[in-house]
């Protein structure tokens, strides 16, 4: 039977915790002996960090060489290479919209050691597919099949879920944030260097390290979901429409993925604006856009390693999931209205404590839905960045091209950073409402 769900959620006080002390929360495998299975611990945990951080930093290498590789296959036409960079982002987005709920639902099924291991062999395999392409429709080809593998971090997500207390959860998923993170500062800085040597050899490299995180998760993944946990699979809950409907069945789950919708829309403003943006007002050169993404990504790692797990105690969930979209606000804010770079530069660190938002609005969701329905909702959130990043890209482009374009509606170079800042302000009211209301404590 599964769990009931307690609706709506508020912020409970949780215990603080170090990371060993996180490790060592997580239980016995299923079907393993209790002794020195505690020893077994943090290599799960551990592995399943590097599995979210090697994902990233697979897809942050191959970043800065498959425009040149696309290109390449177009003998130098740069303007069909941009068309084809637009097809690919948005086709990378509808595999991560339509798969990652099947395969959340699948893991809730088989349980989540199958996926993480098929989906790291995958993506391997998938790379080396694409370091070989001879021909940009095998290229496409690959892009799909990466789409689909790294689908798979909403089963890493769901693990989490499975073997951390309700009350450490927001300090797991802050080191995933962590992960992301990592992989997000390495990823492009070692591709660009490998990618100097050849524009294949980032992919043979990503090939590499998905692989060997395979054969290493062999002997230390152990399964975390319980067989009195698992749930039969059901299209009718897999498909994406379902998924999402699941999101819907209780008031703060609905609330609080409308709160990760438009943050993760947010979001896009930096991905696909920031660059074109900073070149045109500030003049930046592709080094210096790249050293100021570099440092957002140091700043997620340092918030989802360290901060969250002292503010989520000491706070709460509800603040803090508050107070990171008032600060998210006021960093897009402060990239539109500011007339230097510098304090481009100094909006950083306010931007980025939007990391305390998300590990604990998905711990509040995580609390509020059974065990056996861990997978489908972390594949469901994934579905909402997928939806996100279709959709996000055209929004932010466009409002961009209004402000610059010669017949431009309106002369405000930072509109596209405005909007972002309006999202994460109407999402305020909406994680309120979300929170409102305290659920009895955990079992």
């Amino acid at each position: 039977m599964p769990e009931p769900v307690n609706d709506p959620v508020q912020d409970q006080p949780n215990p603080q915790l170090t990371q060993p002390e996180l490790l060592e929360s997580i239980p016995p495998a299923l079907g393993q002996p209790e002794p020195g299975a505690k020893a077994a611990r943090a290599p799960a945990a551990t592995f399943i960090f590097f599995t979210v951080m090697l994902d990233m930093l697979a897809m942050g290498m191959i970043a800065p060489v498959l425009p040149r590789l696309i290109e390449s296959f177009l003998h130098g036409d740069a303007a069909a290479a941009a068309k084809s960079i637009g097809l690919f982002g948005t086709v990378f987005a509808a595999m991560q919209f339509v798969f990652s709920p099947i395969v959340g639902s699948l893991s809730d099924r088989y349980g989540r050691r199958p996926i993480v291991l098929l989906s790291n062999f995958g993506l391997g395999m998938d790379y080396v597919l694409m370091a070989w392409a001879p021909a940009l429709s095998w290229l496409f080809l690959g892009r799909i099949i990466s789409g689909l593998t790294a689908s798979s971090i909403p089963t890493a997500m769901a693990y989490m879920a499975d073997v951390t207390p309700h009350e450490k959860r927001a300090a797991a998923f802050g080191m995933l944030s962590a992960a992301f993170g990592a992989g997000f500062v390495l990823g492009p800085a070692l591709g660009g260097v490998l990618g100097d040597i050849s524009p294949r050899l980032p992919f043979v490299a990503a090939a590499g390290l998905s692989l060997l995180n395979g054969m290493y998760g062999l002997f230390v993944l152990p399964e975390s979901l319980r067989k009195d946990h698992s749930a039969p699979f059901s299209w009718k809950r897999a498909n994406p429409v379902g998924s999402l409907a699941m999101l819907a069945k209780s008031r703060s789950l609905l609330l609080l993925a409308g709160v990760l919708l438009l943050g993760y829309l947010a979001q896009q403003s930096l991905m696909n604006v920031y660059a074109l943006y900073a070149e045109y007002r500030f003049h930046w050169s592709a080094r210096t856009i790249g050293l100021s993404l570099g440092v957002v990504g140091i700043f997620q790692i340092l918030y989802g390693a360290f901060l969250v797990k002292w503010a989520s105690p000491k706070f709460g969930e509800r603040r803090c999931i508050v107070f990171g979209l008032i600060f998210g606000a006021a960093g897009y804010a402060s990239f539109a209205f500011t007339s230097t770079g510098l304090m481009l530069w100094l909006g950083i660190p306010f931007l980025n404590l939007m990391s305390l938002t998300w590990p604990n609005a998905q711990s509040l969701m995580s609390r509020n839905t059974s065990k056996s329905e861990q997978g489908q909702l972390q594949g469901a959130i994934n579905g909402l960045r997928g939806a996100s990043g279709i959709v996000g890209p055209q929004i932010f482009t466009w409002i961009f091209a209004l402000a610059i374009g010669a017949r431009a509606l309106f002369h405000a170079t930072g509109a596209p950073f405005y909007t972002a800042a309006a999202m994460l302000l109407a999402a305020i009211p909406l994680g309120l409402l979300a929170t409102r209301k305290s659920p009895p404590a955990p079992a």
